[in-house]
This record gives C-alpha cells, structure tokens and sequence, in this order.
C-alpha cells in the first residue's frame, strides 16, 4: 500500500501541475474549460472500479458467507459513491460553461443520478436490517443488480439516444476529434492517479470499519 500511496500522490502531482501548464486545444465554447477533462472522467473511472470491486466483494461473501467480504463491499461501495457525486458535481460545473445549464434531458446525465439513487437505496437498505449475516446477504444480491443495472443505465442507454454528452448518441467523444498528444500525457495519468487515490481511501476507511467492529 505504501507504493500505491506514493504513485498516487505523484500522479496527482503531476496531473495538477501539467494540467495547468500544458496547452490545451482551442476548441469553439470549451476553450480553457476542457481542462476539467482531467478531473471529471478519471472520477467516474474511479467510481466505476470502486463499485466493480464491491459487486466482487459481494458475490465473494455469497459464496462463502465471510462477513469480511460483506464489509469490504460495503466499504468500496461508499467510497465508489462518493466518487460519483464528485463525478456529478464536476460534470455540472462543466456543463454550465458548455451548455448554458447545470443540467438537461438528457439520457447520460439522467441515467448517472438513477444509478447513484440505486446506490442509495442500497445503504438504505443495509440500515435497515440488523442481523450481520442477513444484512449481508440481501444487500450482496441487491449490490450485484445494482452494478449490473448502472452499466447499462450509464454506457448502453445513452448510445441509443440522442445525446448533448460526447461520446453518446452520435456525438462523438474526446478520444475521436480532440484528445491531442498533451492531453493524452495528463489524462491517462490523472486516470491512473485518481483510481489509486480511491483504492488508498478506501483501505484507510476499511482500516477505521475493522477498528470500529473489534470494539
């Protein structure tokens, strides 16, 4: 862990410094705002690794019934939520400056609050019941449904539909007119960083659950 906190922290650094210092492409509205590209994707990237590793973790519990296995779903599945709120809020902040609003109709932007409200209803769902063991069981199910229902909700959908969102629905994404050389040197970083820097939170915070259960 301690090589991964060290690599996260120098990709970030990285990311931060040449984000702001390399040139980025002067396209018509964008402008200086696609620098948000470093941020804002690698954030979603992140979120969906964290909760892949949930859903993992809670087929593993299924499987063997290792209540350890439960609370490392649980956990990536909160930190991997967080994640997608930042991944939310950035996204609006961007769609401001783009699109003249901080939200629209549209099917990417839709289907990415109903997977997060799906999430949600998961920790609910975990609050509600008290024995560990069936705790543990129903919401491992519904964690499954959950990552196998944002999938769809966030890259299937939104492909079929038209879309203001690059990369949906016809438009095309940064990767096919716009991902120049420098950018790619920042992204694919940042990327890397930014799913380090989840990992290491949330193997601080599964270190601070295992604590609070052994008191």
């Amino acid at each position: 862990m301690k090589i991964v906190k060290t690599l996260c922290v120098l990709l970030l650094l990285y990311t931060a410094s040449a984000g702001v210092l390399f040139d980025v492409p002067r396209l018509p509205i964008l402008n200086e705002t696609i620098r948000v590209l470093y941020f804002h994707v690698p954030i979603w990237f992140t979120m969906i690794f964290l909760l892949f590793l949930s859903s993992i973790n809670a087929y593993r519990f299924i499987s063997t019934g290792d209540l350890s296995y439960d609370l490392k779903s649980y956990n990536y599945s909160n930190i991997g939520v967080f994640f997608g709120v930042l991944g939310i809020i950035s996204g609006m902040i961007w769609a401001k400056y783009t699109w003249g609003t901080y939200w629209t109709n549209d099917p990417k932007l839709n289907g990415s609050a109903i997977g997060l409200l799906i999430y949600f209803s998961y920790f609910v769902l975990r609050n509600s019941i008290e024995d560990e063991s069936k705790k543990g069981k129903i919401s491992s199910v519904y964690n499954i449904l959950a990552f196998s229902m944002l999938i769809p909700l966030i890259f299937i959908l939104p492909r079929l539909t038209d879309s203001l969102h690059p990369g949906n629905g016809g438009n095309p994404g940064f990767n096919v007119y716009d991902l120049n050389s420098q950018l790619r040197i920042v992204f694919y970083p940042a990327v890397i960083g930014f799913i380090l820097l989840g990992v290491w939170i949330a193997d601080l915070r599964l270190r601070v659950l295992k604590l609070k259960n052994k008191l």
